[in-house]
């Protein structure tokens, strides 16, 4: 086999466990298929007061069962918006040496992002001749032309110098293939198992959390944004008018929270069914016992939400964005709907909540789809493998 280092700001920490969790599980899979697997997830140099000072608490390396987590220590300034360009540059000039003192050369460096991890993990690669794969899951693609000041500019060198640029979805590698070298960009899907959501246990599930047998269950699952919808959310609630239906919001906070409490306050809807930090474990269940999964985002890149829903034989909703109409179809597996478009939204929610019956059809059509199109993590990681070894044997 081979060893891999990989970059990865984003991923799950003692003081944040539930960030990054695709790239944890990307990771796993890929040291669980036999590559040796080291990690740097680089963490901010903490105050010693103020909401931050708990990052002084992460240890150094962590133990993450099939690999390690290194975290040395960059400048992350607030706000990011205006400050993003000094967290890369940090990252460029600190962690190359530590790498450096601390692993022996790998054979790959895989960047869990475009930036500032590919960024990040640039000089190394060339100082030692190391192939670097890169991975745009949607934010720093989709934002070509809006980013931060000093960042764009080190996202597109970053793009020419990488052996492979790994997009999570087709429309990412079409954008991907407009601002680099088309020959070396490759879709590279992340995906759910099937196998982790207890699908056979809906009623004792809803039993247990008090939730009507008979109710239609609509759950989103992201942050809540306005990028995420929530705007539409909110403006929609207070006159929306569904039988027998439930809402149920999940999420790792964000700045409309309130607005989203006030909005379900106003409804027909119960509030109570907002949800934050919540475990991986009860996460599964809230998807497995589910009718339809609900995410009218104005971006995105191929959510994982959206596999999770498919693995959990949930219907989905969504809107017509980046990858999304690629793991959704319309009518067979769920809805597609215009981005920003109140009227569009309860019209859906208005015919699929109506028959139960069909939303089930919809979302065992979803799992076989998963299964059919090999969104595993699994096969993830053998495509990744697939990739690395065309570029080091």
């Amino acid at each position: 086999m081979y060893s891999v280092l990989a970059g990865t700001t984003n991923h799950p920490d003692s003081i944040n466990p539930y960030q990054g969790l695709f790239n944890y599980r990307s990771l796993r899979a890929l040291a669980q298929s036999g590559p040796s697997v080291d990690a740097v997830a680089p963490r901010p140099f903490a105050p010693p007061v103020g909401p931050y000072s708990s990052y002084s608490s992460i240890s150094s390396v962590e133990d993450w069962g099939s690999y390690s987590v290194h975290h040395p220590r960059i400048w992350y300034l607030i706000p990011k918006r205006a400050f993003y360009s000094v967290a890369g540059v940090s990252y460029a000039n600190r962690i190359p040496e530590y790498v450096s003192k601390t692993f022996d050369r790998p054979d790959v460096i895989h960047a869990c992002h475009l930036y500032p991890d590919g960024y990040g993990l640039l000089p190394y690669a060339r100082a030692n001749d190391v192939p670097l794969f890169v991975v745009c899951h949607g934010s720093r693609l989709n934002s070509m032309g809006d980013h931060p000041p000093g960042v764009e500019p080190r996202v597109r060198e970053t793009l020419d110098a990488a052996t492979g640029v790994l997009c999570v979805s087709d429309a990412l590698a079409e954008k991907a293939s407009r601002c680099t070298d088309a020959s070396k960009v490759e879709t590279v899907p992340i995906g759910a198992d099937p196998a982790n959501f207890p699908v056979d246990q809906r009623e004792r599930l809803r039993e247990e959390l008090d939730i009507d047998l008979d109710a239609t269950v609509v759950l989103f699952v992201g942050q809540f944004y306005e990028r995420k919808g929530i705007g539409e959310i909110t403006d929609l609630l207070p006159d929306l008018n569904l039988d027998d239906t439930v809402f149920v919001f999940v999420g790792q906070g964000g700045s409309m929270e309130e607005e989203l409490r006030v909005a379900l306050t106003e409804s027909d809807f119960s509030a109570r069914h907002i949800y934050t930090g919540i475990t991986t474990l009860a996460l599964r269940r809230w998807f497995a016992l589910a009718d339809l999964y609900f995410l009218p985002s104005h971006s995105e890149g191929r959510p994982t939400a959206i596999y999770e829903a498919m693995a959990s034989k949930t219907a989905v909703l969504g809107t017509e964005v980046g990858g999304v109409p690629e793991q959704v179809v319309d009518g067979e597996t769920g809805r597609l709907i215009p981005p920003k478009d109140v009227g569009a939204i309860e019209s859906a929610l208005q015919e699929l909540t109506a028959d139960r019956e069909v939303l089930w059809e919809m979302g065992k059509a979803g799992c076989r789809r998963l299964r059919e199109k090999n969104w595993t993590w699994a096969d993830h990681a053998e495509r990744i493998k697939e990739v690395h070894r065309a570029a080091i044997e």
